[in-house]
Parts: structure tokens; sequence; C-alpha cells
């Protein structure tokens, strides 16, 4: 079964998607996603130009071997440009095998190890009480797993918080937008927002929080003790973590579970963190750390030292991406949790899928391959909107980690 092309399809349903649509001579096609937020256009060049030509003629079945061929390869690896094109091609190949075997994908990775897919909503408001009625209201959809995120006082915006309660897009703006960030006001502040969800809503939800990237290991292990007694599912992305090592001193000082890695894109990224258990949730995703080939990888590098999966599924990722998501978190014996962020209806609508939402848990379909599609003529009703990710300031004006 030949790939006889490679398309590459930029939509902007509200915004930015790069889709990969690889087809076959047996008539079969594959879907994948290549969205890399802020950076999508370079994604779409090093597919259509480097990629895309190594493609044609290949046999669609050997995907280990293409993978293979598209990282080492390429002499030049890892990197999020190059694993996120890896993970477009992965992906529609994988989507291609299940459906030449009649099969979802989930049953290609080894059949089901759970019923469901435990996800977590994303509740936020300006203020401690804005977000315990979103904490609520997603309590009430049927959520078991909620993060929590609020304004800080005298910051006029804070990562996480915005104006629609169900869809939160950062990447909004033509140039990046300059936050103000004070590490001081955010520590003194966020304890007290989970200790007012504790007194509401009791032990029962999973609640989770991410400092996204923003402090110093010390920093970072001040707020894990600071939270403990509140018994969090995980605090996300407490560290930057190109330092691995930095994750021990967080670890020496605090009991609250750790998560991080949407941003790797490779094993190597994580390798430190766990073989020495310094996390306990690996957050890399199918998109940007090579398809379901090398997240299988780090999964099975995890689940040797007590590590679970707990895959980012905000906005940036395409329906494609949560679709295969779900496959291999249906499979994966050490999952823990997959986030899941609300597609507008317009990018529902693009994007056809067959996973559904029900009491906490998402489900899949049974129809061959991964059960998502792109509608492309609708597709192109949306041309690509240059869009940015904020950055942050110091108040000095010294540039920070958003």
């Amino acid at each position: 079964m030949k790939i006889i092309d490679a398309k590459v399809i930029v939509s902007c349903p509200g915004r930015n998607f790069v889709t990969l649509k690889l087809l076959t001579d047996a008539g079969l096609y594959g879907i994948g996603d290549a969205t890399l937020n802020g950076r999508e256009l370079a994604v779409v060049s090093y597919l259509q130009d480097h990629v895309a030509p190594c493609l044609i003629g290949r046999d669609a079945q050997q995907i280990e071997d293409i993978w293979q061929y598209l990282y080492r390869g390429a002499y030049w690896r890892k990197g999020p440009v190059t694993m996120t094109a890896i993970a477009a091609v992965d992906t529609a190949l994988w989507d291609i095998k299940a459906k030449a075997a009649g099969m979802p994908l989930y049953q290609l990775l080894g059949g089901k190890s759970r019923r469901g897919v435990m996800v977590y909503g994303h509740a936020n408001g300006e203020d401690i009480e804005q977000t315990v009625e979103q904490v609520g209201n997603y309590i009430d959809m049927g959520y078991k797993a909620i993060r929590a995120q609020c304004g800080v006082p005298d910051l006029p915006s804070t990562y996480g918080v915005s104006k629609d309660k169900m869809f939160y897009e950062p990447a909004a703006a033509a140039l990046p937008a300059e936050n103000l960030w004070s590490t001081e006001k955010y520590l003194n502040h966020i304890p007290s927002l989970f200790e007012k969800l504790r007194q509401t809503f009791g032990p029962e939800p999973h609640l989770l929080h991410d400092a996204h990237h923003r402090l110093t290991p010390i920093e970072a292990a001040r707020l894990g003790k600071a939270l403990e007694p509140y018994c969090l599912f995980w605090l996300e992305d407490a560290v930057t973590a190109e330092n691995q090592a930095g994750f021990r001193i967080v670890r020496q000082h605090t009991t609250t579970p750790l998560a991080v890695g949407e941003v790797f894109s490779t094993v190597w990224d994580c390798k430190q963190l766990l073989e020495e258990q310094l996390i306990d949730y690996i957050r890399a995703t199918v998109v940007h750390a090579g398809g379901i080939t090398h997240l299988r990888r780090i999964a099975d590098l995890a689940s040797l030292h007590h590590v679970r999966t707990g895959c980012h599924g905000a906005t940036d990722l395409s329906p494609v991406s949560m679709g295969a998501a779900l496959h291999f978190d249906l499979w994966v014996p050490n999952f823990g949790i997959q986030e899941y962020m609300r597609h507008t209806q317009m990018t529902d609508e693009v994007f056809p899928h067959n996973y559904t939402f029900k009491d906490g848990y998402l489900h899949v379909g049974e129809e061959p391959g991964h059960g998502v599609d792109i509608d492309e003529k609708l597709a192109a009703k949306y041309p690509y909107q240059r869009a940015y990710l904020p950055v942050n300031r110091l108040h000095d004006g010294t540039l920070y980690n958003w």
C-alpha cells in the first residue's frame, strides 16, 4: 500500500490548525495533526518542503521504518518543529493501518485497559469566588477532575483566566501581548483558592493547578508544601524543565504530586525525570512528541518508574490529536488522566469526530482508525491568521516565563 499524496491543510476555525492528510493507492487515507501553537507555518514548511517528497511511493504499512527514516535520516534530530512534523506523519499512518485492519486504533495498540478515559476540565475566574463558581459548574457537567486557575490581585491578567469560561485561547493576538507577572503575589494568593475549594466541595473532586513554568525550584517547593493540606491531584509545570535536575529540590520538600511535559518532544527531555522518579505524571503529547510510536516509548519508560500519563489536551491540539490520544489513553496501562479543553462548534464542524463525553469520561467509537476526519471544503473557508502566545514581564520590565 503506497503513499501517493501528502496534503498539508492549514485552517483557522477560531484558531490555527495544521493537518496532514496522507493518501494511498489502496483508496485509504489517514489524518494527522501538525499544529505547533504560534509557530504553525514552520511545521507547514517542514512538511511540504522536506518531508512530503520523501513519503511518496513509500509503503504506508511500514510505520516504524518511516518514523526512523524521518528521525534518524534528518541528522538534525529532535526539536518541536521536527517532532511535530514526524508526529503528523505517524498519526496518519496509524490511522491508515487501523482502517486497513478494519479496527479502531486502540485494538492495534493492544486493546482496552479501561472502559473510558477520565478527563479534567478548566475552571477559571477573575477572583476566588468566580473560580469556585466555575468549579461547581464543571462538577454539575459531570467532571470528576477540574483544573482551577484564578486571577491574582494587582495583576491585570493571569495565565489560565479567560473571559469565555468554556473556550480559552491564549494565542489571540497578531503580535505577542505583554503581561505583568509577580511570583510573590501569586504564591501568597493561590493557597487561599484551594482552601476555599475544599471548604466548598469537600475531598471528593480531583483538583489540579498549573503554575505554567513560572517558579524556581525552591518557589515551587514552597507552593507544593502550602498546597499539601488540599490534596491536589497534581501541580503542573511548576518549574521549567530544561534543567531536569531542578525537580529534585521540589521533590525534596513536598509530597504534592508533580506533572510536566507538554513542551517535551522526545524521551530524552524526560529521561532523568522518569528514571529518578522526580515527577508523578508525564504530560507529553501525540502531536509534539513524535506521534503514537514515540509516545509509547515514553509511556513504557515511565511505567518502569511509577509515573503515569497525563497528556496535554488544550485547544492548540486539534480534535485529530484528541482522537489519537484517546485511543492511546484507552490502551496505555499506566494511564493517569487526560486534559480535555473543549473545542468550539466551528472547530468541531471542521473536524468531525466520534469521541463523546459522559460522566467525567471520554469514550471513542468503534469505527476503524482514530475516528477523526477533516472537512476540507469547510476548512478552506477559514484561512490562516497569524496569532502569538503572550509573553510575561516582571514589574521592573525583565522578560519572564509566560
